[in-house]
């Protein structure tokens, strides 16, 4: 029913499987190894077609200086940090307010409303881009980094809920019940029981979204556009010129926009691990 252990199959499968992991590893990784070798070649290469060999010289600091120094990177690095930061906290605070809603109290319709906030879940979000973009004209929010905000926070929230709900009905009710017998206020309780036991998965939904907000790109087109809200994702795009497109130049800013989710996993990787296995052994 269950897989075999590596360990306790055959030498020969063992063999092929150690001759095989390096293989699959290089295979998976083989995109991010293409776009950090070209990160650090020069423009003359791709016009000479040079796409996959060794550099003809080493121009990884001019590419990079270039794209810090000569570009709107720095703008849209910002941007991104203004749409993330805010998106996070928001959806995160939501979500832990409906989820505790939705999985402390015992009222008609509870599942009702926590089935209409996994359905949003469920909805191909290509088919949503023509309302929300008229939306978003209508508003007056459109090409703004509030707009997007607003509609990354109602786009996440469902999937938090859903994070948050589950997370918080395998907590002991009886925290809930003694608390309510030395008459302490609903709010309290959320504030000072619930609230605190809630950090690790807190810490676990605040990487995902972060991530998940962070790559967009098809919201980025949809809903922004110029420098001054588009978000990094987007603006690597402005590397291509109307008749050539600087390969190299979008290697090192894809590299660049790469690094904050990766920084931001690091740090946040043992209560991240922690959120996503709490429950799973008792």
């Amino acid at each position: 029913m269950f897989p075999t252990p590596i360990e306790k199959t055959s030498r020969t499968w063992q063999l092929t499987y150690q001759g095989l992991l390096p293989l699959a590893l290089i295979m998976w990784l083989l995109p991010l190894i293409a776009v950090a070798l070209f990160s650090i070649k020069p423009g003359a290469d791709f016009t000479t077609g040079n796409y996959w060999g060794l550099p003809s010289a080493f121009a990884g600091f001019e590419n990079y200086g270039r794209v810090f120094l000569d570009s709107d990177m720095p703008r849209y690095l910002l941007n991104s940090v203004f749409i993330t930061v805010p998106t996070v906290i928001g959806a995160v605070a939501l979500s832990a307010m409906t989820g505790f809603a939705l999985g402390i109290y015992r009222f008609k319709g509870n599942l009702l409303i926590f089935f209409m906030f996994i359905a949003g879940n469920f909805v191909p979000f290509q088919i949503l881009m023509v309302p929300v973009r008229d939306l978003t004209l209508n508003m007056g929010l459109y090409d703004t980094k509030l707009g997007l905000v607003l509609f990354h926070i109602a786009f996440q929230t469902g999937f938090c809920t859903l994070f948050m709900r589950n997370f918080i009905r395998a907590l002991p009710y009886e925290l809930i019940e003694a608390a309510r017998v030395e008459g302490v206020a609903e709010w309290r309780i959320f504030w000072y029981v619930v609230l605190p036991l809630m950090k690790p998965a807190i810490a676990a939904l605040a990487v995902l979204i972060f991530t998940f907000i962070w790559n967009d790109y098809f919201w980025a087109i949809v809903l922004t556009q110029g420098p001054d809200s588009q978000p990094v994702t987007a603006g690597i795009t402005s590397f291509n010129a109307q008749y050539r497109a600087a390969y190299h130049l979008m290697s090192a800013g894809s590299i660049v926009a790469a690094l904050p989710p990766v920084l931001m996993f690091f740090l946040m990787q043992r209560h991240f691990i922690a959120g996503l296995t709490l429950g799973a052994v008792k």
